[in-house]
């Protein structure tokens, strides 16, 4: 099958269930973990970013079942069952973007954010930046675009449209420029 359109995840993936200190307590449904209020489960965000300094985008594929067609952040998952961090993110750069990327891990927080009916995140999210390299090819069955913006073009896009943006990149972008400004800086221009 084409790695470009792959389904990659699923309803029934198992991920893992975290409290507030990151301390694995079980496992549940990916279905269960985003239904009503959600479940507190472990979840990352990559930042990733070409030589010129631009941050790479993804628009999220309409099929998605939480903020489907919104702009977010250059990959995002979860662990599943049985995972580090480091296989998860390594798997999802391959199964979204066929890259394999060096990155380093920021820092992580909790947020919740509700979509409607459809559901809700409700995520211990580990934060990393990154360096890519070469074409990136992305899988259609998870994102219908990409792009790439320089910091100014994303400031200025995030003030004027904020509601085309998934909310968990508005506030890791935030935080990364006003509280991790110098590292983002190696990557950013």
């Amino acid at each position: 099958m084409n790695d470009l359109h792959r389904a990659v995840s699923s309803e029934s993936e198992e991920l893992i269930l975290v409290d507030v200190d990151d301390n694995e307590l079980g496992h549940a449904s990916k279905a269960l973990c985003h239904d009503g209020a959600g479940i507190l489960h472990r979840a990352f965000s990559l930042f990733l970013f070409n030589a010129a300094g631009e941050l790479l985008l993804q628009q999220r594929a309409a099929t998605k079942r939480l903020w489907p067609g919104y702009w977010s952040n250059s990959c995002c998952s979860h662990p599943r069952r049985g995972e580090t961090l480091e296989i998860a993110t390594a798997r999802r750069l391959s199964d979204e973007l066929n890259i394999c990327a060096t990155i380093e891990h920021v820092y992580h927080f909790c947020y919740t954010a509700e979509f409607g009916e459809a559901g809700s995140e409700n995520e211990l999210c580990h934060v990393y930046l990154g360096r890519v390299d070469g074409d990136v090819r992305p899988n259609d069955s998870e994102i219908d675009a990409l792009r790439f913006v320089s910091a100014r073009q994303l400031d200025d896009a995030l003030a004027s449209e904020p509601d085309r943006f998934t909310p968990w990149f508005i506030q890791e972008w935030r935080v990364l420029r006003e509280q991790y400004g110098e590292r983002l800086r190696r990557y950013a221009m």
